[in-house]
């Protein structure tokens, strides 16, 4: 049977506050006892208690304390004196007490030899505090230098590491082994079933023959993963160089089902429901080929407006060289939006480039045709050649949940007109910027700018034309509420400025609360300017995190400028809004 909930205490007289909590939240049977749950027996009590000896000791050690004394007091009773077979019936209390002694400091510092542009931790050398972390950061920074270097084998020789407590110091000589230069050698590949393996060895491109790079082993394995055929992706060195300076390497891969087929739904309170099914092949020839087809229809509320779209999209990785990927793309869409109403055809092909794993953009040819009802009249044609380029740049920490970091993206489509249809150039540049301000506190900040150029606002099919209003643009402001009058009607401009702020607040670990502010220009040339109209809205929001799905948004925002909006306007998403 379950023991009743116990409570349990640490406390570190005379310790840093900082290393007080960092002794709690590793302690095993502090962890227990906040967990709240009646299951645990007292056997598994009593074996967390003497399992935190050990843990606490190694906290300890790292932080550079080598004379500690910890005592874990089970209901009275020293833990350590507890037979492990031989637990009490109950336990209702442990307390912890750890004396960290005195703080111990370096002596000697030493490691070596160091390959050129060592980055050792600042905290290694004589006076600094000598914790067991610093060592093994040194021992690692100084093995990754001379693998960066190209020496694939390099590891630690003889270590000495000697404490002097009277004096509360710590020396340490650490011996370093570099190993012989080394080069890439020949690669075998296993675990493929249905990708062929002269395809994994085009994608991967293994630099074979050239002098060992880590970086290239990551690339090699970034490279395969990206292609989304595989399910692991694992580049293994062999234990022994070969007498001829190289190094084999094996590459062992684990794929992904073929094939997937998912469905979504989205409910907006400016732009109604939708309904989404796809369906993925990723491996539709053999070679990693990746086949993703997409259906989606939506209605809207206020005028029980019908969208629908059918596209594909079909992707060849590798074809024009690493890091080249070849695609097809077409659709068919209905789009039914407040301003307007258009049906669009499209096809095309283009090249995706990899330049590394940071940045990335593509470039496609495409034909485009589409008849449009608008303010400018009904039924008007537009026969276009596009070539949509897109390029993305993203140093955020975390994709999903960022912190810190930017990310910038520009789309651009020149387009050609064919018959009377007009050519010109639509653009837009959208940044984002986040700022952490301490534990709890992110600062995140949107920029968006948008332009035609070269084309008239009645020449410029409204897809290539800019609204304002609604969750990505300004949030408490009804969706594409802002354009540019035509008559009683709305058309888009040919000008958009956005921008967006959120102070994020942590309140528990599943839990955020963010406070935005967004506002929106449109104008009807190709640059904004004072006299433009604008509006802005403000408002709260919640984010709640849910493991394998991501964090649940939920936006309440209110027009705080402007007048084309009046009252609440709710959004329900998946992430965070930018």
């Amino acid at each position: 049977m379950g023991s009743p909930a116990f409570e349990a205490e640490l406390s570190a007289p005379g310790a840093p506050e900082r290393l007080e909590r960092r002794l709690s939240a590793g302690s095993l049977t502090v962890t227990l006892s906040n967990e709240d749950d009646t299951r645990h027996t007292p056997g598994e009590i009593i074996a967390a208690a003497r399992a935190d000896y050990a843990t606490l000791i190694s906290l300890l050690y790292d932080a550079g304390y080598f004379s500690p004394e910890i005592h874990i007091m089970v209901d009275g009773r020293e833990a350590a004196s507890i037979p492990p077979l031989d637990a009490p019936d109950a336990v209702n209390r442990v307390d912890i007490t750890v004396e960290p002694g005195r703080l111990f400091t370096f002596g000697r510092a030493e490691i070596g030899p160091l390959a050129p542009d060592t980055d050792l931790p600042e905290g290694f050398r004589t006076g600094e505090p000598a914790g067991t972390r610093t060592i093994r950061g040194a021992a690692v920074a100084s093995i990754n230098a001379w693998r960066d270097d190209g020496h694939a084998k390099a590891s630690l020789g003889q270590e000495r590491i000697v404490a002097d407590h009277p004096e509360a110091k710590l020396d340490v000589s650490v011996e370093v082994l570099p190993g012989p230069e080394l080069d890439f050698g020949p690669l075998t590949v296993t675990g493929n079933k249905d990708v062929r393996t002269d395809a994994i060895l085009r994608i991967a491109g293994y630099p074979e023959g050239e002098r060992f790079d880590p970086e290239q082993v990551s690339l090699v394995t970034s490279r395969l993963r990206r292609t989304g055929a595989f399910s692991s992706v694992t580049l293994r060195e062999a234990d022994t160089p070969n007498p001829d300076g190289t190094l084999d390497m094996g590459l062992v891969v684990g794929e992904q089902l073929k094939r997937r087929i998912s469905f979504g739904a989205e409910i907006d309170s400016d732009e109604g429901i939708t309904l989404t099914g796809e369906w993925i092949h990723r491996n539709l020839f053999g070679g990693a080929e990746r086949l993703k087809i997409v259906a989606e229809t939506g209605t809207n509320y206020s005028d029980l407006g019908f969208d629908g779209k059918l596209t594909f999209r079909l992707d060849l990785p590798a074809y024009f060289g690493t890091d080249n990927d070849l695609f097809f793309l077409g659709g068919i869409e209905y789009n039914d939006e407040p301003h307007y109403t258009s049906t669009n055809l499209y096809g095309g092909a283009g090249i995706r480039r990899v330049f590394s794993e940071e940045l990335n953009g593509e470039i496609s040819f495409t034909p485009f045709y589409s008849t449009v009802d608008d303010a400018y009249g009904d039924n008007r044609e537009f026969q276009e050649i596009r070539l949509p380029s897109r390029l993305e740049w993203d140093k955020r920490n975390d994709p999903i949940n960022a912190s810190e970091g930017f990310y910038l993206r520009g789309n651009v489509v020149p387009f050609v007109g064919m018959g009377e249809t007009e050519g010109g150039v639509s653009a837009l540049v959208d940044g984002r910027t986040y700022l952490s301000l301490g534990e709890r506190f992110v600062l995140a900040g949107r920029a968006q700018i948008g332009s035609v150029l070269g084309s008239s606002l009645t020449g410029t099919a409204p897809d290539l034309l800019f609204f304002s209003g609604g969750a990505d643009t300004v949030r408490g402001q009804p969706y594409q509420s802002l354009g540019v009058p035509v008559g009683d009607e709305l058309a888009g401009g040919k000008s958009f400025l956005g921008l967006s702020a959120e102070l994020r607040t942590r309140v528990t670990d599943a839990i955020t609360v963010v406070g935005f502010y967004d506002y929106g220009v449109i104008g009807p040339d190709s640059f904004v300017d004072g006299d433009d109209p604008d509006q802005a809205g403000a408002g709260l929001g919640v984010r709640y995190s849910l493991a394998g799905i991501g964090a649940i948004r939920v936006d309440v925002g209110y027009p705080v400028g402007g007048d084309t909006g009046d009252g609440l306007q709710f959004y329900i998403g998946i992430g965070q809004a930018f």
